[in-house]
């Protein structure tokens, strides 16, 4: 049974790569389904209907408090995920994109500037994903307009938010999974990521003005389009609303709340104040029906499929062996150059999974140097390549459907010419600082 595990383990994470690059999706009359969770979803159910593990022993996983129990980390993710996808849905994040844009004037410099600090600084407070499925079409259609390439701004983004998501717990899924794993809480956490990620973020900044200098030179003359006006009482009520859950998830571990019930809490006080607004008001809570609709309810079954498979993997000492052969000493280089590799082999949610498997194997000296070495490969390897995270995968289907010319080998150059030294920069700093 452990050959059977290792071999759907590996086909399962194959494919999944594969259809990622080759046909990431199909259609059903009128349904787009994502292929990823699909085929995780028939690896996991493989290795049950095999019995290489029992649905006893997935059950007892899934309700234990385990170090990879993934159904409240789910919960912690989905909620901040949605709580952001309101304010989106509101407007808010265009509305302040255009803000910014409009005291740029004609200095591509500027507009450059502006967009990639605007968005590490949501991102940081929000989710990367969001923020990047966000931006890009209006970054597009301002580029078109101006009549400029979009590629300094896009590449500046897409590295942006996949860099800073790095600082707090909530910027990124991986980060979630991998710290909640351990029981690592909101300040614990950000004074282990503060100097890395500043530093990765000063290093690539830099980066990004050497490669882009010659294009960012020629003045432009836009025009910005009058965006709907906003929503003033649902805004600053969505705004409080994640002010108040980032306030109480620092304070989570002195005040003994967990953080995905403070989460859980926020999101449902959300909707609750939403639709009494709309009954108020007599009107359609629009915007909250499709918050719900644009959820990511597909990383549910994907991230539990994974689960299962990890869980089958431990079951057979697999990620023990792995554990080993990582070594317990130097483990912030092994640890954040293995899983920056692995997270472009695997994608970084089903690296994840795995990774905080195998640290459960770590002495409790070598687990904070792997484990936040790991958060860092989890979030700079979705920018090497368009595998590395999901959010590449979307990210490239918009640019085809905006008939934008950015090629895989493009991802992967900026990728790479970018992400190696910032990779770099992050985990040395971990290891000078920490």
């Amino acid at each position: 049974m452990e050959i059977l595990t290792i071999v759907v383990a590996v086909l399962t994470s194959l494919s999944i790569v594969i259809t990622c690059i080759l046909k990431p999706s199909i259609r059903i009359k009128k349904v787009t389904i994502n292929l990823y969770w699909v085929i995780a979803l028939i690896g996991a159910l493989t290795l049950l209907f095999t019995a290489a593990i029992s649905f006893k022993e997935v059950f007892n996983g899934l309700i234990s408090n385990s170090s990879i129990n993934p159904i409240k980390i789910l919960i912690l993710f989905l909620s901040m995920t949605m709580i952001s996808i309101f304010l989106d849905e509101l407007g808010f994040f265009a509305t302040l994109a255009n803000a910014v844009l409009k005291h740029t004037k004609d200095s591509q410099f500027k507009i450059f500037i502006a967009f990639y600090f605007l968005v590490a600084i949501l991102t940081m407070f929000t989710s990367n994903d969001i923020i990047i499925l966000t931006f890009t079409p209006f970054i597009i259609m301002f580029c078109k307009n101006a009549k400029i390439s979009p590629v300094p701004y896009l590449v500046s983004e897409f590295c942006a938010a996949n860099t800073w998501s790095m600082m707090f717990i909530i910027g990124n899924p991986t980060n979630i999974y991998l710290a909640e794993s351990f029981g690592v809480d909101f300040i614990s956490y950000f004074l282990k990521m503060a100097i890395p990620t500043l530093l990765a973020g000063i290093v690539e900044f830099s980066l990004l003005i050497l490669i882009f200098y010659r294009k960012l030179k020629t003045p432009i003359q836009h025009e910005l389009e009058d965006l709907p006006r906003l929503n003033t009482f649902l805004t600053a009520y969505g705004l409080t609303i994640l002010i108040a859950c980032t306030i109480m998830l620092v304070i989570s571990s002195y005040v003994s709340i967990p953080m995905y019930l403070i989460a859980l809490i926020s999101l449902l006080t959300l909707s609750v104040g939403v639709l009494t607004y709309a009954i108020v008001k007599k009107s359609k809570p629009q915007e909250l029906l499709n918050t719900y609709k644009r959820a990511p309810y597909e990383l549910i079954p994907f991230v539990i499929s994974m689960f299962v498979i990890v869980l089958a993997l431990s079951k057979y000492n697999v990620t023990k062996e792995m554990a080993e052969f990582l070594g317990s000493k130097y483990v912030s280089l092994s640890y954040g150059f293995s899983s920056l590799f692995m997270a472009n082999l695997l994608n970084n949610i089903p690296m994840s999974v795995l990774y905080s498997s195998i640290e459960t194997n770590l002495n409790p000296n070598s687990l904070t140097g792997a484990l936040y070495a790991s958060i860092i490969g989890s979030n700079i390897g979705a920018f090497i390549t368009p595998v590395g995270a999901l959010a590449g995968i979307m990210w490239m289907g918009i640019l085809k459907r905006h008939e934008v010319k950015y090629t895989f080998l493009d991802f992967i150059k900026y990728g790479v010419l970018i992400g190696v030294p910032v990779s770099s920069v992050a985990i040395i700093s971990l290891i000078i600082f920490n």
